[in-house]
C-alpha cells in the first residue's frame, strides 16, 4: 500500500505466518546486518491486523501487538592509548579510556567508560592495552575485555591519583565506596556538572539547555550557579556565539516554563550527595513540602523506608551548610513547588507493596518508565538490590545487582515476566 501511494518503505520487510518463520528471518538479517545500506540494531515484528492489535492493548506507552528483537550487540578491537580522569556532580572521579578511533555499529567510537579504578584492577587494564570494545545496550561504548597475550612489555600500570585532575584538592575514598572523590565543592569540573545535572531530563528538563551552552554561560560571567539560570533574559543569550534573536528567545522560554517544578524534580535539583530518583520520591511522599524535609532531623529521616544512617545524614548535613543555604534560598526565591499530594498510607494497586530492582536494558521501557508503571501500580521502584526487594528485574546486560541478588536469594524475574506482573 505505502508504495503504491508514492512512500518509500523497507524492501526488506516480510509478513509470516509463523513465530519459527520470524526467528530464522531475525537470525538471517543479524548475519547479513553489515552489508545494509543502514545501520539498524534490530527487528521489530507487528500483527499484521488493524483490530488484532488494538484489542491487545498497550503495557505503559508499548503496544503488546509489537515486540523488538535486538541483535547481538557489535564489538570491535582496539588499542586503550591513555587513560583520563572526569569529575561528576558530586565529586566521584571516574577513569575514562582513550581510544584508538574505531567503527562499532556504524559509530565512531574514540571513548570508553572504564566505571572506577575496581572496575580497571578486575579486568587488569593497561594504558597501551589491546581491548575489546562494545556499546553497552548499542550505545554506551564500554571496555569489555583486554587481550593480555598481545602485551609487548611497554603497557603502563593505571594509578590511583593523589589528587583532583582539575581543581588539585586531594582526594577522599569513604569506607565501603568504590569511588574516590574530589571534596572541594567549589572545583570548576564539580560546578559545571552539578548544572549539567539540574537541567537534565530527570531533574528540571529544560529543553535546549545542553552542556555547550551551558559552558558558555559559565565562561561569560552570565551564571554562577543552577538558580542563575532563571534570571536570565532573551538580551543575555542574543551575543553568545551561534545564538540568534529566535534562538535566545526560545531558550528564555524554556527556562522560564521549568519554573514552577514537582517536589522530587526539585529535590533532585539541589544534588544532595546519595540521594537519586528513589529517594527524592520517598522524601516527597513521607514529608509533603520542602520546608519540612529542610527541618527534618536524622532520626525523622530514617524513619523513611530504605534511607538509612549514611543517607539521612547527607541530606540532613546538606540543609545545615552555609554554602548550601545560599543556593537554597537564592532557589526557592526563583522557582515555586507544586503542591504534592501524599499517597494513601496504604497503596492501592496490583503491586501494592512490592519492592522492585530494575537492571540491565529492557525491550519494552525505559528505565524511568517501568519505575513509574511500577509506582502507578503502587509498588516501590529502589535503586539498590537489598533484603527488602520482592523482585529484580534483569533486562539484557545486567550489571552487578543481578549478582547481588542471587547471593541475597532475591526473586529474579525477566521483562516478560515483568509485563506479566503488571497486566
Amino acid at each position: 500500500i505505502l508504495n503504491s501511494l508514492g512512500f518509500k518503505s523497507d524492501k526488506f520487510s516480510r509478513i509470516f505466518g509463523k513465530s519459527e518463520e520470524i526467528l530464522g528471518f531475525w537470525k538471517r538479517i543479524e548475519k547479513e546486518r553489515e552489508k545494509l545500506p543502514f545501520q539498524i540494531d534490530g527487528l521489530v515484528t507487528a500483527i499484521d491486523d488493524n483490530d488484532l492489535f488494538k484489542k491487545a492493548g498497550v503495557v505503559g506507552k508499548a503496544p503488546r501487538g509489537a515486540i523488538a528483537f535486538k541483535f547481538t550487540p557489535e564489538e570491535a578491537t582496539t588499542i586503550i592509548k591513555d587513560v583520563v580522569l572526569q569529575v561528576g556532580r558530586t565529586g566521584v572521579i571516574t577513569p575514562i579510556a582513550l581510544l584508538n578511533p574505531i567503527k562499532i555499529g556504524g559509530v565512531v567510537v574514540s571513548r570508553a567508560t572504564l566505571h572506577n579504578f575496581d572496575e580497571i584492577q578486575r579486568l587488569g587494564i593497561k594504558a597501551g592495552d589491546t581491548a575489546v570494545v562494545g556499546r553497552a545496550g548499542d550505545v554506551i561504548p564500554e571496555v569489555r575485555k583486554v587481550l593480555k597475550e598481545l602485551r609487548t612489555g611497554k603497557e603502563k600500570s593505571i594509578k590511583i591519583p593523589a589528587q583532583c585532575p582539575v581543581c588539585k584538592t586531594k582526594i577522599v575514598k569513604e569506607p565501603g565506596e568504590t569511588a574516590y572523590r574530589c571534596p572541594n565543592r567549589n572545583c570548576p569540573a564539580i560546578k559545571k556538572e552539578k548544572i549539567y545535572h539540574f537541567v537534565g531530563r530527570a531533574v528540571f528538563d529544560i529543553d535546549g539547555l545542553g552542556p555547550k551552552i551551558i559552558d558558555r554561560l559559565l565562561d561569560q560571567g552570565l551564571i554562577q550557579d543552577a538558580a542563575d539560570l532563571f534570571d536570565l533574559k532573551q538580551g543575555d543569550l542574543i551575543p553568545l556565539p551561534r545564538f540568534a534573536e529566535k534562538s535566545a528567545e526560545n531558550l528564555a522560554a524554556a527556562i522560564q516554563a521549568r519554573k514552577t517544578i514537582e517536589l522530587p524534580r526539585f529535590l533532585m535539583g539541589l544534588g544532595i550527595f546519595r540521594v537519586g530518583f528513589e529517594s527524592a520520591r520517598d522524601l516527597a511522599q513521607h514529608f509533603g513540602n520542602i520546608e519540612a524535609i529542610e527541618k527534618a532531623s536524622i532520626d525523622d529521616l530514617k524513619k523513611i523506608s530504605g534511607i538509612g544512617e549514611k543517607v539521612a545524614k547527607s541530606i540532613y548535613d546538606w540543609f545545615r551548610d552555609e554554602y548550601n543555604k545560599i543556593f537554597f534560598k537564592k532557589l526557592m526565591n526563583r522557582v515555586a513547588i507544586k503542591f504534592y499530594k501524599k499517597p494513601p498510607k496504604k497503596p492501592i494497586g496490583k503491586l501494592a507493596g512490592k519492592k522492585f530492582v530494575i537492571t540491565g536494558i529492557l525491550k519494552r521501557f525505559s528505565r524511568e518508565q517501568a519505575k513509574n508503571k511500577i509506582i502507578e501500580l503502587g509498588g516501590k521502584a529502589s535503586e539498590n538490590a537489598t533484603q527488602d526487594v520482592d523482585y529484580l528485574v534483569a533486562g539484557k546486560e545486567p550489571g552487578g545487582k543481578l549478582e547481588k541478588a542471587k547471593k541475597l536469594g532475591l526473586k529474579i524475574i525477566n521483562e516478560r515476566e515483568f509485563l506479566d506482573l503488571i497486566g
